[in-house]
C-alpha cells in the first residue's frame, strides 16, 4: 500500500476512535481545481491546514489533528500553521494512530513540535 494509502487508513481509524470517545470530528478537504479554461486553483482550506478537526461536546474546547505515518514529516507549511495556534486555546497534536489522537483530545494536548 502507498504512503498516501496507509496515512489515508489512519485517518479513518482515527475518525471512527474520536467519534466513539463522543468527540465531534470533520476531516478537512483540500485540493486543486482545473477550471474549464485549464487554470488550476486550491479549493478548501487554507495550506498547512490539519487532516482533521473537531470540538469537545463537553467544554467547546476545538482540536486540529495532523495524521502522519509512524515515520512520517510535517510539510513546512504544516509546522507553520501549527505554530499559529501557539496562543490560542486550541487542542493540537500529530496522530500516528487512533489511540494517540484520543490520548491528545482527551488530555487537550497542544503538541507543536515533533516527538520523531
Amino acid at each position: 500500500m502507498a504512503i498516501k494509502g496507509i496515512e489515508a487508513a489512519i485517518q479513518d481509524s482515527i475518525r471512527v476512535a474520536l467519534a466513539q470517545a463522543g468527540y465531534i470530528v470533520f476531516r478537512a478537504n483540500v485540493g486543486k481545481v482545473k477550471t474549464a479554461d485549464g487554470r488550476f486553483f486550491d479549493a478548501g482550506l487554507p495550506s498547512g491546514f490539519p487532516d482533521l478537526f473537531g470540538y469537545k461536546p463537553e467544554n467547546g474546547r476545538i482540536f486540529f489533528i495532523e495524521v502522519k505515518t509512524a515515520t512520517g514529516k510535517r510539510r513546512k507549511d504544516q509546522v507553520l500553521f501549527a505554530k499559529g495556534l501557539q496562543n490560542n486555546k486550541v487542542i493540537y497534536g500529530v496522530a500516528r494512530s487512533a489511540d494517540e489522537a484520543v490520548t491528545i483530545v482527551r488530555n487537550e494536548f497542544k503538541i507543536l513540535e515533533d516527538k520523531r
